[in-house]
């Protein structure tokens, strides 16, 4: 039977660090790349008497998240220890939240432009909304670096505030899995509670999958594939999975619960141990940590709800008239987005063609260099500037083009200095009417069709009078004058 006879059921289970200052129990920094095993003391290191203490920020960065993705607070939530032993976690229990977590319920929206580039074009179910169980706030494990024959530990990460946020199974193929990561990931940074960093572990997954055969019956044998590191990776290993559970189903060969890890570079996933219950982990509540009252927290945190991507797009179509696809590039980084909306309120032209500008010319730059929009060294002003040049008829579009490129070297420059260096003064009036008249008078076929209803020649003319003035010409002035001229 094939991949296709089979129905996939697919859950993740995202961990997100938090953005705080200090540990989610203790003061000790958070901060990525510091000197291994500095940032520890009694309490995150699991030491005998030491105790712990709530970070305020954790908790109310956990419950905004809640709010951007529609979750309920309760108004009581309580805190759990989870027990097991694993090297890098020095307690050899973890305060997390069980059967009272911070957030419940609630929902990701899959956007369009998240899937992934080669599916875009067959999106099974657009505009769905991936159900969520819950959001629970815990502490973060230490790192483990496993070399040839030793491991080493870096307590550094011990105990950072961890938001592990948990889908119904609620996805049905890899490419739904792929897109609800990116705009999980899109609406946290947006909410500013995390850097959602996969190459920094901020942002990892576990995911569940399973098949059956029909709608029907029982959900399969599930089967997690542990600590993927990167998006694209959960997509290729579902891949794998769903054909290795297939396969072996029509062999006759039952699936157990298990946990599994990817190896990218085989492009298979490995057995690692059958998996626990929630009754192995043995979780009782903490006795050192008292349960937090919520409401007043909610009330707080709502002041703080940002405008998300899909809001913002949609702004962007009502009020500056964009289409669907520059919208959702433009709000796809909120950096960018922060860029768009400053050049397009510095000039004068139409925000479609500010758009055009940073979703064409300067996202190519962006690219080739692999910067953010933060890191542009030309700032949105001195877009809008060279944008300003077109408008005013200073230099036609393709001069500004290679006024952006040179500002892009020499960003301390102006665009108008840029311009005048390139010797991109605009032509005379009159020497240009006077080209117009010398064009019309040249192409008496062309001028013919125009005024017979063939309008688009326009454009034809508008070229001939370009290169007769080697581009000082301003091709928009030269077309209204074309068509005062002839129509």
């Amino acid at each position: 039977m094939p991949r296709a006879d089979y129905i996939p059921t697919i859950g993740l289970e995202v961990h997100c660090q938090v953005r705080t200052n200090s540990k989610m129990f203790c003061a000790c920094p958070t901060g990525f790349g510091d000197d291994p095993n500095t940032n520890v003391c009694p309490v995150c290191m699991g030491l005998p008497g030491a105790l712990p203490v709530l970070n305020k920020a954790a908790i109310e960065q956990t419950i905004l998240a809640g709010l951007l993705l529609d979750c309920e607070t309760p108004e009581i939530s309580k805190w759990d220890r989870k027990n097991y032993f694993y090297p890098d976690m020095p307690k050899n229990y973890q305060i997390s939240q069980f059967d009272l977590p911070l957030c419940i319920g609630g929902g990701v929206p899959l956007y369009d432009h998240n899937y992934p580039k080669d599916h875009q074009k067959d999106i099974a179910h657009p505009g769905k909304k991936v159900k969520l169980t819950r959001i629970h706030l815990e502490e973060d494990v230490a790192k483990s670096t496993h070399l040839a024959n030793s491991s080493v530990i870096d307590f550094n990460r011990a105990g950072t505030p961890l938001m592990e946020i948990v889908s119904d199974p609620d996805i049905d193929s890899p490419e739904e899995a792929f897109a609800y990561l990116k705009t999980l990931q899109q609406i946290l940074i947006y909410g500013g509670i995390s850097d959602a960093d996969m190459e920094k572990g901020q942002l990892r997954c576990d995911v569940n999958v399973s098949v059956r055969k029909n709608e029907s019956d029982e959900l399969g044998t599930k089967v997690e594939l542990k600590n993927m590191n990167s998006i694209s990776a959960v997509r290729r290993a579902l891949h794998y999975e769903l054909d290795r559970q297939c396969e072996e189903l029509d062999a006759g060969i039952e699936q157990i619960q298990s946990t599994r890890r990817w190896d990218d570079d085989s492009g298979e996933t490995q057995l690692m141990r059958t998996k626990e219950d929630a009754h192995d982990y043995r979780y009782f509540p903490d006795p050192d940590l008292l349960p937090v009252r919520a409401g007043a927290i909610v009330d707080r945190m709502r002041k703080h709800v940002p405008e998300l991507p899909h809001e913002k797009a949609a702004r962007y179509a009502d009020e500056f008239g964009l289409n669907e696809y520059d919208a959702a590039v433009l709000t796809s980084d909120q950096d960018l987005a922060h860029y768009f909306e400053a050049a397009a309120n510095a000039t004068e032209a139409k925000p479609k063609k500010v758009a055009n500008w940073v979703t064409n010319t300067l996202l190519k730059h962006l690219n080739d260099e692999n910067l953010g929009a933060a890191e542009s060294p030309v700032p949105a002003e001195k877009l809008a500037a060279t944008v300003n040049l077109v408008e005013s008829g200073q230099v036609s579009n393709n001069q500004a083009k290679e006024v952006f490129e040179a500002l892009w070297s020499a960003p301390e420059k102006t665009p108008a200095a840029i311009a005048r260096e390139m010797g991109f003064e605009p032509a005379d009036t009159g020497a240009v009417d006077a080209i117009i008249d010398e064009v019309i008078a040249a192409n008496p076929d062309k001028v013919e069709e125009i005024r017979g209803g063939n309008e688009k020649l326009v454009n034809f003319l508008t070229g001939q009078v370009m290169k007769a003035s080697q581009g000082k010409a301003n091709p928009k002035q030269v077309t209204e004058s074309l068509r005062a001229k002839l129509l």
